[in-house]
């Protein structure tokens, strides 16, 4: 019995270093800062020979944001039980970088639908909108994500977006798309990352949760405090993916594990230990900026993988070259 878990964990491990490799090559150069120039035409207007696409707009409850959602459906039958579904953060830059050779890599296995909620701009970004829809108020007697003075932009709306993305966008995105509800996921980078663990630890409508370096020192790691603090019982039903680069803009790579990682994987490593299905992608030599293509596509290719075997990878995955 031992022997066969040890042989399934390898061939998982082996299956995520080819997969790694796949994502490296689709990647391409990422900056630590993103480029912040006029997008030109994404994959839904030049056309995929995978996928479809379907545009749709939304407002902010307050009126002040406004919100431009790309959904890409495989151009394939859905399985009996439904097509995974991710919705993925910074739609427009998902939108730009996404291309048809990974369209096509995730329409050899099982395609999730593709859910990008990006802000009706021309540019990859929209920092003020999402620097106030991504982060979640922060601690009493502290100052909050909201305060301009710490952080040059106001913050602390996460809840209200979450509302709108559960109640509104995701009714109209899923309609008359056969979807499996327990393969819906949900991903997000940097503020996005902190959105997704604000919305593992506040809300159940997701059952994947793939967050890619949430800038969790930015509240004094306090998504991580109570991330530590659950009640289990309350946690089985849904997976957690925390994603994180080791390499740091402009310095040499040592290979070395900075203090905050380790922090988080301690986390991650005591939810897996009480039974939960959670897991820590570590990806060495990765900036912060390069993080966002590779985790984006790990994410879908991952998805992609869980047709019928929503336990699978629930393990501690360390990728290296």
């Amino acid at each position: 019995m031992n022997g066969r878990k040890y042989r399934n964990s390898y061939q998982h491990m082996a299956m995520f270093s080819a997969v790694f490799f796949i994502i490296l090559l689709y990647a391409g150069n990422s900056n630590a800062k993103p480029d912040m120039k006029p997008l030109g035409p994404n994959i839904a207007e030049r056309g995929s020979s995978f996928y479809h696409f379907s545009v749709s707009r939304f407002d902010s409850a307050d009126g002040k944001r406004h919100y431009k959602i790309w959904t890409g459906i495989p151009d394939k039958s859905p399985p009996t039980s439904g097509f995974p579904i991710l919705y993925m953060l910074d739609g427009n830059a998902v939108m730009d970088r996404l291309s048809d050779t990974l369209l096509k890599e995730l329409s050899e296995k099982t395609p999730p639908v593709i859910v990008a909620i990006g802000y009706q701009t021309e540019f990859p970004f929209e920092p003020n909108a999402r620097a106030y829809d991504y982060t979640p108020l922060g601690k009493q007697n502290s100052k909050e994500y909201g305060d301009p003075e710490r952080y040059g932009r106001k913050g602390g709306g996460s809840a209200m977006f979450r509302q709108l993305l559960e109640d509104g966008i995701s009714l109209k995105v899923e309609k008359d798309i056969k979807i499996n509800p327990y393969e819906r996921g949900i991903w997000g980078h940097s503020y996005g990352g902190l959105f997704v663990m604000d919305a593992y630890l506040s809300s159940s409508f997701f059952k994947f949760y793939y967050a890619a370096s949430p800038s969790l020192e930015r509240d004094d790691f306090a998504l991580l405090s109570k991330l530590g603090h659950i009640n289990k019982r309350n946690f089985s039903n849904k997976q957690l993916y925390l994603m994180e680069g080791t390499g740091a803009p402009g310095k040499k790579v040592t290979g070395e594990v900075p203090d905050a990682l380790s922090k988080v994987r301690r986390t991650l490593s005591s939810l897996r230990a009480d039974g939960l299905p959670a897991a820590y992608w570590l990806y060495p030599g990765l900036t912060h900026g390069e993080m966002f293509n590779v985790s984006f596509q790990s994410a879908l290719l991952h998805i992609g993988t869980l047709s019928g075997n929503r336990s699978k990878f629930c393990h501690l995955h360390y990728f290296s070259d």
